[in-house]
C-alpha cells in the first residue's frame, strides 16, 4: 500500500455518514421517549456534539440513517432556527416569523434525513443511503460517540495508504477499578482505567465508496462490522488511524451521567471546537 503524500481534499465537499436509526435498548432510563442520538449532553443532543465535531475540521456535508423515533429527529433540525435564533412573530398576521442576525449556534450544515428502516442493520442503512453518497470517499460514525478525534487526519492518513477503508482505533477503558498493588499495599488505585494495551474501534470511519457494491449485498439485516469489515480486512484492505485521546461511547446510563458531569465541569475532553 502507498504511503505518499495524500491528495488534497476539500473537507466541506465530502458526505458524512451517521448511523441514527438503533433502539438504545440499555439506555433505556435516558432514551425511553427520545431516539439515542437525541439524549442529552449539556444541553444539547449527543449527535449535536459528533457533528460539531466534523464541521470544526470543515466538515458540514450530513447524512443522517434513520430508523427509530427518526421522526423527531427531523423534527429537531426542522426546528433548529427556531431554536438558536432571534425572530419576531405578528400574531395579527398570517406571515412567518422576521429572523433576526446570526445567532449563535446557528450551523453552516447541510443535513440529508435519510429513512433507512425500523430493523435495518448498519450496512443496511449504509446502503440505504448510497444514493447521496456522490463522492469517491465518504466518512461514518455512529450517533452515539464521541471523542477528540483528529478527522482530518483520519482522512489524510486514509488517501495516503490507498486502502478502501480506515477505522479509528481507541484505547477500551476498563469497567472496573484498577489497583497497582505491592504486598498488602495500594500504591495506586484508577477507578475507570483507560487500557494501554490493544485496540477496539472507535467508530470513526473513512470509505472509499467502492465498499459499497464490492462488500455490501441487498441483506438489509446485515450489520457492517460483522462480515463486510472482516472481509475488508481479510482483504488487507483496512486500515486503522491510531487515536490516543478521549473517546467515549454512550451505551448506557452510567456512561450518560459520566459525559453531563465531563461536560458541567468546564473542560469536557471532546470539545475540539471553539463557542
Amino acid at each position: 500500500m502507498s504511503t505518499a503524500t495524500p491528495p488534497a481534499f476539500d473537507p466541506a465537499d465530502i458526505p458524512v455518514v451517521i448511523l441514527c436509526g438503533g433502539m438504545g435498548t440499555r439506555l433505556r432510563e435516558a432514551s425511553e421517549k427520545l431516539p439515542k442520538p437525541l439524549v442529552d449532553v449539556g444541553g444539547k443532543p449527543i449527535l449535536w456534539h459528533v457533528m460539531k465535531t466534523y464541521s470544526h475540521y470543515g466538515f458540514r456535508r450530513f447524512v443522517l440513517c434513520l430508523g427509530y423515533k427518526g421522526d423527531q429527529i427531523r423534527r429537531y433540525f426542522l426546528e433548529y432556527r427556531e431554536r438558536v435564533k432571534d425572530f419576531t412573530l405578528d400574531l395579527a398576521a398570517d406571515q412567518p416569523p422576521t429572523w433576526h442576525g446570526e445567532a449563535e449556534g446557528a450551523e453552516d450544515w447541510q443535513i440529508t434525513f435519510a429513512e433507512t428502516g425500523l430493523l435495518t442493520g448498519t450496512a443496511g442503512r449504509v446502503r440505504r443511503v448510497a444514493p447521496y453518497l456522490d463522492r469517491d470517499l465518504f466518512l461514518l460514525t455512529y450517533g452515539d460517540g464521541i471523542g477528540a478525534v483528529d478527522i482530518r487526519g483520519l482522512v489524510e492518513q486514509h488517501l495516503a495508504s490507498g486502502r478502501l477503508a480506515t477505522v479509528t482505533g481507541v484505547h477500551p477503558s476498563s469497567r472496573y477499578g484498577e489497583m497497582h498493588v505491592s504486598g498488602e499495599q495500594v500504591m495506586e488505585f484508577n477507578e475507570k482505567p483507560t487500557l494501554a494495551t490493544g485496540w477496539v474501534s472507535g467508530g470513526f470511519f473513512a470509505f472509499d465508496r467502492l465498499v459499497i457494491d464490492k462488500y455490501l449485498d441487498d441483506d438489509d439485516s446485515m450489520m457492517l462490522e460483522k462480515r463486510p469489515l472482516q472481509t475488508i480486512a481479510s482483504d488487507g484492505e483496512l486500515g486503522v488511524f491510531k487515536h490516543e485521546g478521549f473517546w467515549m461511547g454512550m451505551d448506557t446510563f452510567r456512561d450518560w451521567t459520566e459525559l453531563n458531569a465531563l461536560w458541567d465541569g468546564g473542560n469536557p475532553p471532546w470539545k475540539v471546537w471553539q463557542d
